[in-house]
């Protein structure tokens, strides 16, 4: 069970980075209209969610990286579970599993990226600006 203060909550739920109750994004991912807005400020705290402009381009990374663990974890997964699924229907499938959790894996990296930067603060109180 997920508990309120850790990173992880605050990525899977994927709410605000220091107090863990207002929306981060928008829409969910696959709003393709509004994929990846974030609100500007948290609707509970009201922290500003970007630090300066280009913020977010190290999510970059983060996206790399977890499209780099999804690929790996597919490919190994193939061939030590189904060792008799060829090789091209191997790259089918890792492309098609990447094309279609693009959206996620997106908003996943920017909340990471907001994770890395934002602290949890317990005390931060609705009517604190910052």
């Amino acid at each position: 069970m997920l508990k309120k203060g850790s990173r992880l909550y605050s990525i899977l739920k994927m709410k605000c980075p220091q107090c863990h109750e207002g929306d981060f994004f928008i829409s969910h991912p696959y709003d393709l209209k509004k994929a990846g807005e974030l609100h500007e400020t948290c609707s509970v705290c009201h922290i500003k969610y970007s630090k300066e402009p280009g913020f977010y381009y190290g999510a970059m990374y983060v996206s790399y990286a977890l499209t780099v663990a999804l690929f790996v974890t597919m490919w190994t997964s193939f061939n030590l579970f189904f060792d008799n699924v060829s090789v091209g229907l191997q790259i089918f499938l890792i492309i098609t599993a990447t094309i279609l959790l693009t959206p996620y894996l997106y908003a996943l990296s920017k909340i990471i990226w907001a994770n890395f930067f934002i602290k949890y603060d317990r005390e931060r109180k609705s009517n604190s600006i910052n």
